[in-house]
């Protein structure tokens, strides 16, 4: 079957945290549309890999937390496609502990990643697209920024922070033709979640059993729902939380 034409055709795309999981599954769906796709990550190798199965594919080395290589980044998928349509900003950390047992480095390494990153590649990838007059970002939130999770104290306040920020930045360039989303998602099959699970003393049945459907999301359901908001099929998309947790939230 013939890929839909979702108006990615000839697009620039950038996709932090782009060496695994749902960041992985996202650049190569974008890849799929028609997208020029920068694969970003910590992990160059990761980035490599990723770009290697793809059709128009990059791989860029990036560390969110620093603006310089946030720049360099937005530098270089300038150079490959002369313009930014789309910035999918997956990067993000998690910690296991609450207030009370959370070193002051690890509150401060989690939000770097997960806010600060997010606020970061925002800011330098929405001068290109103020320029052009058009753009889509979507930041990866979670369901740990609309609800208290156990042992997740960190990690829901930068979330929040997220779905925050992007209500902010919505609202601020809908006048310049950007549109800005997050997705919320619940527990996602993924390695990351695993580690996070077997750092907190947790297992994933214990997790399965939470989910009202009995199940753990897939990193396609996610990147979907991605590929979807950036196409010219979510253009009346913004500011919005799209929630994608399999029920949890809904009791």
């Amino acid at each position: 079957m013939s890929e839909p034409d979702w108006g990615l055709d000839g697009k620039t795309a950038i996709v932090t945290g782009a060496g695994s999981g749902i960041g992985e599954v996202t650049a190569t769906l974008l890849d799929r549309a028609g997208a020029t796709v920068i694969a970003a990550d910590l992990d160059a190798d990761a980035a490599r890999r990723t770009a290697a199965g793809g059709r128009r594919m990059d791989a860029f080395a990036v560390d969110v937390c620093d603006e310089q290589s946030v720049i360099a980044l937005i530098d270089h998928a300038r150079t490959v496609g002369a313009r930014i349509d789309v910035l999918v900003n997956v990067a993000g950390v998690g910690s296991t502990t609450t207030a009370v047992d959370t070193p002051l480095e690890v509150w401060e390494h989690v939000f770097a990643v997960n806010a600060r990153g997010t606020f970061l590649c925002c800011k330098h990838a929405l001068g290109p697209m103020i320029d052009q007059g058009e753009g889509a970002i979507v930041n990866m939130a979670s369901v740990a920024g609309l609800v208290g999770l156990r042992n997740r104290a960190a990690y829901c306040a930068s979330k929040g922070a997220v779905i925050a920020f992007t209500r902010a930045i919505a609202v601020d360039h809908v006048g310049d033709g950007i549109r800005v989303n997050c997705i919320c998602p619940g527990t996602v099959a993924t390695p990351w979640v695993e580690r996070l699970v077997a750092d907190a003393g947790e297992s994933l049945d214990e997790l399965r059993a939470r989910q009202p459907m009995g199940r753990l999301g897939t990193p396609e359901e996610v990147a979907q729902a991605v590929r979807y908001l950036v196409s010219d099929a979510g253009r009346f998309f913004t500011g919005s939380s799209l929630v994608i947790d399999g029920g949890l939230t809904a009791g």
